[in-house]
């Protein structure tokens, strides 16, 4: 004889005291239910991962943004002694400066030199870059540094 799967499913409901057709009904409505709750459940939270996205890409960006700006600081004091120590040994402050910032920010580093009895005194500026496109109002990096001159 075939097994019949409904038989034995019978027989489980009038062992343990159940009417078959509606409780094994009501429980496959509820398992059913269950699922599509679960189904709705998980495009929700991908749509509140979607929307979460952007938030996680300005934190990105700012982070970015503010290593841009240490960075040019770095470089702007770099550019100052390395412009102080040429101007101290007679050569240009400005070359000495451009030479010792690293290639992207060499045509953005500018220095100025002041001479004052036995000191010279080179201000270095980099201008921060952005990275938003078209837009570059960050500011300037400044640093300062002085040197003896070489007799």
């Amino acid at each position: 004889m075939p097994y019949d799967h409904s038989t034995r499913h019978r027989a489980y409901d009038r062992a343990h005291g159940r009417e078959h057709g509606r409780e094994h009904g009501r429980e496959c409505d509820r398992s059913r239910s269950r699922s599509r709750s679960r189904s709705r459940d998980r495009g929700q939270v991908a749509i509140e991962y979607l929307g979460f996205i952007p938030v996680l890409m300005l934190l990105a960006m700012a982070v970015i943004q503010t290593g841009l700006v240490a960075y040019a600081a770095q470089q702007a004091g770099t550019a100052a002694r390395a412009g102080a120590r040429a101007a101290s040994l007679g050569m240009s402050a400005q070359q000495g400066c451009r030479e010792a910032v690293s290639a992207s920010l060499s045509g953005r580093t500018s220095c100025t030199e002041a001479r004052g009895g036995d000191t010279v005194t080179v201000t270095a500026t980099v201008r921060i870059p952005s990275i938003i496109p078209l837009w570059d109002p960050i500011g300037d990096a400044h640093k300062t540094a002085t040197m003896p001159l070489d007799h």
